[in-house]
């Protein structure tokens, strides 16, 4: 993370009155210490011999800066749109076949670090432990839904139908849909590519 992002980060979380400074740890510090331990994947203990503090203080402010992060949520996600978004409106290429669509979504692998007798099971076709992580994204190019920590041996249509299915999940308003890749097999909220057709033309 570059320097002027993390400052940012600092800058947002104090402004709105999710984190504050204490007597012996300022908010820099708190969002170090949790940036370094979801960053590397280390240990409280190791976390607290590095900057001088007890396993406690280092479990407290991750817990902490942790809840101010999910809090962010209400600042950073917008709900969808459910109108035409203009890069179809304003293209004859794709209005009026794509005016229900409301973005894309696939699936990408992540590298994972997770212990070894669940190995297996985080092993994707090319033999790396990976997360299949779930993206659905609008034409502007912005996340409208992510859903992590699937093992890499997941395939894509079993991911899907969980985030369709669970109650904080995706949600596709009536009528619209997403593009999706083959991958992912026919159902109602996503259009698949037909079958036997070349879409690659010269």
């Amino acid at each position: 993370m570059r320097s002027i992002v993390f400052f940012n980060l600092c800058d947002i979380l104090s402004r709105n009155n999710l984190l504050q400074s204490t007597k012996s740890v300022n908010i820099r510090e708190q969002v170090v210490i949790f940036l370094h331990i979801i960053g590397h994947n280390v240990r409280f203990r190791v976390i607290g011999s590095r900057y001088y503090r007890s396993t406690e203080t280092i479990h407290r402010y991750f817990r902490v800066v942790l809840r101010a992060i999910l809090k962010l949520y209400k600042l950073v996600i917008r709900l969808l749109d459910e109108s035409t978004p203009s890069e179809i409106r304003n293209n004859p290429r794709f209005y009026p076949y794509f005016k229900d669509c409301i973005g894309a979504l696939d699936g990408t692998h992540v590298r994972a670090s997770v212990a070894l007798n669940i190995q297996g099971r985080f092993r994707n076709r090319k033999r790396g432990t990976t997360q299949n992580v779930l993206a659905a994204i609008t034409f502007d190019l912005k996340f409208s839904y992510v859903l992590a920590s699937w093992e890499g041996s997941a395939h894509y249509s079993r991911i899907l139908s969980d985030a369709l299915s669970c109650p904080r999940g995706l949600r596709i308003p009536k009528g619209k849909y997403y593009l999706a890749d083959a991958g992912y097999g026919i159902r109602n909220g996503y259009i698949t590519p037909y079958r036997g057709v070349q879409y690659h033309l010269k």
